[in-house]
């Protein structure tokens, strides 16, 4: 099957659900939709996702399947400036682990700590 993206889906687990969503939602100043689960197993939020333009749509789980934590695969947002979001980690709990850095002609990133010990990237190209 041929996609347009190497990506078609993304998971971030958690802990605490309700502090994750308020994490991320506080940070991307974005809304995260519930997701239903047929099996009731899994607790899943949904980032705002737009099937029909580049990019990968993803959302925040708790499940008994995985766990946060760092070390693992590394997921970025792409967000307008990541000089603006990242202002707004410490805030909502998380940490700044590498303040916005250039990646030359791909733009700029900021690594983050999300509350659940999940690392992640916001990317921007200013």
């Amino acid at each position: 099957m041929a996609t347009s993206n190497a990506t078609g889906w993304f998971d971030i687990y958690v802990h605490d659900m309700d502090r994750a969503v308020a994490f991320y939602e506080s940070v991307l100043q974005h809304k995260l939709e519930a997701i239903g689960d047929p099996t009731g197993e899994t607790q899943m939020r949904g980032f705002p996702t737009d099937m029909g333009v580049y990019g990968a749509g993803g959302a925040l789980v708790k499940s008994s399947h995985g766990r946060p934590g760092a070390g693992g695969t590394l997921v970025y947002f792409s967000v307008q400036n990541c000089a603006q979001e990242e202002l707004r980690v410490a805030p909502a709990g998380g940490q700044v682990v590498r303040p916005k850095f250039s990646i030359g002609e791909f733009g700029w990133v900021t690594l983050c700590q999300d509350t659940e010990g999940n690392l992640f990237g916001l990317s921007s190209m200013k």
